[in-house]
């Protein structure tokens, strides 16, 4: 073999060396810059007394991805919670679903990047997100109001105090002590003020002139036989 012919094959050696070596280069560049599921991450938590999830995506090759949240309920999805379309960095980029989510919720996340005929990942993120056990809400322990205490009712001043009136004397009796003006009835006269029919007062009228005249009589005699005494 001629010494041309010998530089000429072992330059064609080292030309197809390189470009192998530059294949398998970009084979794995290819590799590491292809999206992958690994690169998608999902977290539960707070923004105040409000819940949220958020993906973030740090694939570095920029593919867009189409991520589906689902509410999971005994191994089957309850509903949608929504769907958002992200492109990712190395620095990673991060997306955000307002869920009101409970406590110990399970949740689904779903990564369709690439074309959706013929998609570079199609894969759920993987443990499924499970929210932390207490929510965002606190619960604020409320006291109840103190029964108000109804004040004692006062007197009024310009109510009159109620007095039980003393029982009045029956307006027939006489007051005590007082001295009547009429004349007493005599005794036996209690029958004057009947018709008179059975009246003795003829009678009594005649029996005290009699005593009258002899008393009368008596005195004159007394006073003759005196008379007569002393002319003697």
């Amino acid at each position: 073999m001629s010494p041309s012919r010998r530089t000429a094959a072992r330059s064609a050696r080292a030309l197809g060396v390189a470009s192998a070596a530059a294949a398998l280069a970009l084979g794995v560049a290819s590799n590491a810059l292809a999206c992958n599921i690994s690169e998608f991450s999902a977290k539960a938590s707070c923004e105040g007394d409000k819940g949220v999830i958020t993906v973030t995506d740090v694939d570095a090759s920029g593919t867009p991805a189409l991520v589906s949240v689902y509410l999971e309920n005994n191994g089957s999805d309850d509903h949608e919670v929504g769907e958002q379309t992200v492109t990712g960095s190395r620095e990673g980029v991060t997306i955000t679903f307002a869920e009101d989510w409970k406590p110990g919720a399970t949740y689904r996340v779903h990564v369709l990047a690439g074309d959706k005929k013929n998609p570079i990942v199609d894969k759920d993120i993987t443990p499924f997100l499970t929210t932390p056990s207490q929510g965002c809400k606190k619960d604020t322990p409320t006291t109840p109001p103190a029964t108000p205490t109804k004040p004692a009712p006062t007197p009024s001043a310009s109510t009159p105090a109620t007095d039980t009136p003393a029982p009045s004397a029956p307006a027939s009796t006489a007051p005590a002590g007082t001295v009547s003006n009429a004349p007493s009835p005599a005794a036996g006269d209690s029958n004057l003020a009947e018709t008179g029919a059975n009246s003795n007062t003829g009678l009594i009228a005649g029996v005290a002139g009699a005593l009258v005249v002899l008393g009368g009589g008596a005195v004159f005699f007394g006073m003759r036989r005196r008379g007569a005494k002393s002319g003697s």
